[in-house]
């Protein structure tokens, strides 16, 4: 749809679109009705059961992890112990609570977005998706999440729990908590709950109609005027649905105000147990309340400063110096109001989340299967990537191996951001997914990518990182490996050994998350079904010339990502002249 030209021509589209959207809203509303029993229930019942069912697992194991963690005092084991049992007892029932009440939201909105994205431009029989979609799709959607949250709940916690369990003091700083303070610091963090929760609940309260307000004039605005999120014909719909649901975002906002207050105060603790002062945490109460009012009076973009004093809680005060996070926001990004340069009529596309997911999963496709046919990666680290979690040459040490790649690709580039696609894709401060917990990867990745810059590492390095970043989970096999030969000065080999750490370290990270798992194994299982395809006894024959160039290829990465599709084919070439 072509944005309106004057007023009327602009009230009359609206006016036409009215009844679409109003015909799309019943219909997923009536489909809602109809799955909402059976998402419920699977929602509930799935979930309600891992939580249930891992229960004792997750009491024993966090137990002894704790206990024989060498990284915590005596006294702060027995703390946490005492905290952990009250986490522990009040689990199932929340963890209950929520799936039901996930399950219902679940199932009425499901369908009705499936409706709206069914009459997508470039989309055949519309009005067949629109009666179908988001019926026995939403159901295998439900079961997507109960298997993501089985992940989160199974493998993540017990990778996170083993981390904890490993770590010594030599690797971290050694955590004991001082008696005498402890007292204080628990009455002071009690104290701030009681000032911070009624009122930071009033002050959400009285800026709820200014959000609701706002909210509606800038959407109607948008509206009128075809702009923002009405510019095309299928954003209608989610922008019509936008106006009516805002109210419900507005009490959830309010909603999560009042929960924050909670942790807000009661980090006053934390504060006045960190400086050893009970008048640092009164301070730092007083001021947790400018903290939230200046915040709010940011997003709602309201005049900035505050009514209530903010004084200093800290012996040490943070610097005013540029930190790595704030270097990455743009100018202005403190008071960041809708603007028309974030509508879809922008050059620039803002990056998902998952739009970086699915390119580490094809990256890890691609130099899976290469890798694999260099005789590099074998069947038995595909089946133990599948089977058991001993796997991490497959799990870590091959998206790991991806990642680097990438930040060659882009230091090479001279890129400011990270480059993920051979198109020229990048991820740039501007574009970046807005996600709060994002930051904590991309900064770190993006150090990395100047330092690697910095290092202007020769190929025979790149050779040698790449073989750390991949066989590191498997010592016996780095320890064999001649594919690379080590650098003779030792200050070189600490260098790139302290890179592949950090990448394996964030790849782990990054792999406790839901969707990873499920995702990254449906991955494994394509490239473990296309070489057991491919297999024969021709490539069982393959000559050992050719498999050190191959492999030689795969980790100089000397042009661009392409270069991997050509080593593979040029590989594949030579085997059929054998």
């Amino acid at each position: 749809m072509e944005p309106g030209r004057g007023w009327l021509g602009s009230i009359w589209k609206s006016i036409v679109f009215l009844p679409i959207f109003a015909g799309l809203l019943i219909l997923g509303l009536i489909k809602g009705i109809l799955m909402l029993p059976v998402i419920s229930v699977v929602i509930t019942m799935g979930i309600s059961a891992i939580i249930l069912g891992l229960w004792p697992l997750h009491c024993f194991y966090t137990y002894y992890c704790i206990l024989s963690a060498k990284k915590f005092g005596p006294v702060l084991k027995m703390v946490l112990c005492i905290c952990t049992f009250v986490v522990l007892l009040s689990w199932p029932p929340i963890g209950i609570s929520c799936s039901i009440v996930f399950g219902l939201a679940y199932g009425i909105l499901s369908p009705m977005f499936a409706t709206f994205k069914a009459v997508e431009e470039g989309r055949s029989d519309k009005f067949y998706h629109c009666i179908c979609d988001g019926t026995y799709g939403s159901v295998q959607e439900s079961f997507t999440i109960i298997r993501d949250f089985l992940d989160v709940c199974y493998h993540s916690y017990l990778s996170i729990m083993n981390d904890l369990r490993h770590q010594g003091p030599d690797q971290e700083t050694y955590y004991e908590i001082r008696l005498l303070y402890l007292l204080p610091s628990l009455i002071v963090g009690a104290l701030g709950v009681i000032v911070d929760l009624p009122v930071i609940t009033i002050i959400a309260l009285c800026k709820s109609p200014v959000m609701l307000v706002k909210g509606w004039i800038r959407l109607f605005h948008d509206c009128v005027g075809c702009e923002g999120p009405f510019l095309e014909t299928i954003c209608v719909p989610f922008a019509g649905l936008a106006v009516l649901l805002w109210p419900l975002a507005v009490v959830g906002a309010v909603l999560g105000s009042i929960l924050s207050s909670i942790i807000l105060g009661a980090y006053a603790a934390v504060v006045a147990y960190k400086e050893s002062s009970i008048w640092f945490g009164l301070c730092y109460i007083v001021a947790s309340l400018s903290i939230y009012d200046e915040y709010s009076n940011d997003v709602l973009d309201m005049p900035e400063g505050s009514c209530f004093p903010r004084p200093q809680y800290s012996k040490n005060p943070p610097s005013r110096s540029l930190s790595p996070q704030d270097s990455l926001k743009k100018p202005g990004s403190v008071k960041n109001p809708p603007s028309r340069s974030n509508s879809l009529a922008a050059p620039m596309v803002e990056l998902r989340a998952l739009d970086l997911a699915d390119s580490l999963f094809k990256g890890c496709r691609r130099y899976g299967e290469a890798l694999a046919e260099a005789g590099i990666i074998n069947r038995k680290d595909i089946e133990d990537a599948k089977n058991k979690d001993s796997g991490n040459v497959i799990t870590l040490g091959l998206p790991a191996y991806c990642l680097l790649q990438t930040l060659l690709y882009s230091a090479k580039a001279n890129s400011t951001g990270i480059l993920i696609s051979d198109d020229g894709t990048e991820i740039t401060s501007s574009n970046r997914p807005k996600d709060k917990f994002f930051d904590w990867f991309l900064i770190p990745l993006l150090i990395i990518k100047e330092q690697l810059k910095a290092h202007a590492l020769s190929e025979p390095e790149e050779l040698y990182l790449g073989v750390l970043v991949l066989l590191s989970g498997d010592p016996i096999r780095l320890k064999n490996s001649n594919i690379a030969v080590e650098p003779e000065s030792e200050l070189r080999r600490a260098e790139l050994d302290a890179l592949a750490r950090r990448l394996r370290g964030i790849m782990k990270s990054i792999s406790r998350y839901p969707t990873f798992r499920r995702r990254f194994e449906s991955t494994m299982k394509n490239i473990f079904e296309e070489l057991t395809e491919k297999s024969g006894s021709s490539r069982k024959n393959r000559t050992t010339s050719s498999s050190k160039n191959m492999v030689a290829r795969l980790f100089s990465q000397k042009h661009n990502h392409a270069s991997d599709e050509e080593a593979q084919s040029s590989f594949e070439r030579d085997m059929e002249i054998q």
